[in-house]
C-alpha cells in the first residue's frame, strides 16, 4: 500500500533534535520523494540531507517570510506537488509557523500527512523524572521579565507539569521568575539532548538557581521542565527560627536550609528566606 507522502500533498516530517542518526526510514523516504522541501534554514537542513544522500530542492519557510510565500506553496500543492515541511530540529508546527500552513491547506481542502518523530519537549519530559501523565507546553518563555512573569502566573494554578523552551542567556532570570511566580517546585533543565554533551540538571527551582549561579549559564537552547505544585504542611515560624539559629551556628546557610527543610517537610523557599533574615540580624 502506498504511503501517504507518495501522493500529492503536504507532509510534515520530523527531523533529529541533535543526533543526525535519529531519523526514521519513513522520514528519509518522504524527503527523497518530495518535489520540494520547506525548511527554516537551508544550511542546517542541507547537512541532514547530504548525510543521507538526498538530493532535493530546498526552500525557506520561516516566521519572517511565511506570510509572503504561503500562497505560492498552496498554489504548488493545488497543481499536484509533493511538498515536505521540516524544521531545523524536531517536529514542524511546534513553536514555528508550520501550523499556519496546515491551516491554509485545510481551508483549501488539500491533503496533509505526517511522518512523526523527535521533539525536544517530549524528550526532555521523559527523562526529567517529573510527572508525565499530564503536562502543559508553553512554547518559548518571553524575553522581557514582565511578560515572562505574566505567562508563568497564568499557569500557577495548573496541577500539571509545565514545559517551556528558553535560551541559555535568559535561563537564570527565567528560573528566578519561576521561583517568584510558582514557588518551590521540582524542576529539570535539559540541553544538548541526544548530543555528546547531553546534560540534564534536576532539583527544586532554588537548587537550580544556585547551580547556575555557581557554574554559569549553559550553552544553546534549553528545555525547562517544572513539576506540578506540591502541598506543604504549615510551618511554625517560631519553631523554624529556633531550629535555623541552632543549625546556622554549626553549618553553612545552604546545609542549614537543607537540613531544616528535610526535617520539617516544608517549603524550601520559606526556610531559605528565614535563614537569610537570621543572617542579617
Amino acid at each position: 500500500m502506498a504511503d501517504p507522502y507518495s501522493k500529492p500533498g503536504l507532509t510534515l516530517v520530523s527531523t533529529p533534535i541533535g543526533n543526525l542518526g535519529d531519523i526514521s526510514l519513513r522520514a528519509i523516504e518522504a524527503l527523497r520523494s518530495a518535489d520540494k522541501i520547506l525548511c527554516e534554514d537551508t544550511r542546517v537542513s542541507k547537512r541532514l540531507l547530504e548525510k543521507h544522500g538526498i538530493v532535493s530542492r530546498l526552500s525557506n519557510y520561516h516566521e519572517h517570510n511565511a506570510k509572503l510565500v504561503r500562497p505560492k506553496i498552496i498554489d504548488g500543492l493545488k497543481a499536484g506537488a509533493k511538498i515536505v515541511l521540516i524544521s531545523d530540529a524536531g517536529t514542524p508546527s511546534i513553536s514555528d509557523p508550520g501550523y499556519q500552513l496546515v491551516k491554509a491547506c485545510i481551508k483549501n481542502d488539500l491533503k496533509i500527512s505526517t511522518v512523526p518523530g523527535p521533539t525536544a519537549l517530549i524528550a526532555a519530559l521523559t527523562i526529567s523524572g517529573l510527572p508525565t501523565d499530564s503536562f502543559y507546553f508553553g512554547g518559548f518563555l518571553p524575553n522581557k521579565r514582565n511578560a515572562r512573569r505574566k505567562k508563568l502566573l497564568e499557569q500557577k494554578e495548573l496541577e500539571t507539569t509545565l514545559i517551556f523552551y528558553d535560551s541559555a542567556k535568559r535561563l537564570l532570570n527565567s528560573l528566578k521568575d519561576a521561583n517568584y511566580c510558582l514557588g518551590e517546585r521540582s524542576a529539570a533543565i535539559a540541553r544538548e539532548l541526544t548530543k555528546i554533551h547531553e546534560d540534564v540538571q534536576r532539583g527544586n527551582i532554588l537548587e537550580l538557581i544556585e547551580y547556575y549561579e555557581r557554574n554559569g549559564p549553559p550553552k544553546g537552547e534549553v528545555v525547562v521542565v517544572i513539576g506540578p505544585p506540591t502541598k506543604k504542611p504549615n510551618v511554625d515560624q517560631k519553631e523554624l527560627k529556633l531550629m535555623l539559629q541552632e543549625l546556622l551556628s554549626n553549618n553553612s546557610l545552604r546545609d542549614s536550609v537543607k537540613l531544616a527543610t528535610d526535617k520539617l517537610g516544608v517549603s524550601r523557599s520559606i526556610v531559605y528566606e528565614q535563614a537569610l533574615n537570621i543572617n542579617k540580624e
